[in-house]
């Protein structure tokens, strides 16, 4: 496979890491040695195919990781995915402590890397699960049967928002807590915004 170039904009990002910094080289490396082009986004150095998206490398207080867009696809043969959390549906990590670790994985990451860029050629899609699946917390039905312009606007967000909003009201432990989530959030449903809009 041919090289993949670097991206002289995102130089700066790599020399100004503090934690992490040998081991996102290194995995800078092996990523553009997949001949993936490098750019930008969320906040992380992120690598594509024809534009869509393969993997991106970002850090936390822990671990790095590699976070492969459509990780669910992937075989995963050295069962090394990570799913962060329970509701992502697509996304899955492969994660390191250190440079060795990374350093002792070069060719299977590869693997997985061109892996990721078959799945991309072959234009398959995660079957993302629909928002009918998800449960609707009896807090929010109270309200939706109280306000049923509540239930018409919520009705008319898009899929993502109410997603953010079944996944947050139903997180709560509590049904007192759910309800205050709820009330809290009543008037930008009616607007017909996101959480975070």
């Amino acid at each position: 496979m041919a090289k993949g170039k670097r991206n002289p904009k995102i130089d700066p990002y790599f020399n100004k890491l503090k934690q992490w910094k040998e081991e996102f080289e290194l995995l800078r490396e092996i990523v553009l040695d997949c001949d993936l082009t490098e750019d930008f986004k969320w906040m992380h150095p992120c690598y594509t195919f024809d534009d869509k998206n393969i993997v991106l490398i970002h850090g936390f207080k822990d671990y790095c990781a590699l976070l492969f867009h459509k990780g669910a696809l992937l075989k995963d043969p050295h069962g090394i995915l990570v799913r962060q959390t329970e509701n992502v549906q697509a996304a899955r990590q492969i994660r390191f402590a250190g440079v060795r670790e990374i350093d002792e994985m070069q060719l299977i990451l590869k693997s997985y890397i061109d892996e990721a860029i078959e799945i991309e050629k072959a234009g398959l899609q995660v079957e993302y699960k629909k928002n009918s699946e998800y449960a609707v917390p009896e807090e929010l039905h109270h309200k939706f049967v109280e306000l049923p312009d509540l239930k018409t606007a919520f009705e008319a967000l898009t899929p993502g928002r109410q997603r953010a909003y079944l996944l947050y009201f139903g997180g709560a432990k509590q049904s007192k807590t759910r309800e205050a989530r709820v009330e809290k959030y009543i008037p930008h449903i009616l607007n017909g915004k996101g959480m975070d809009d």
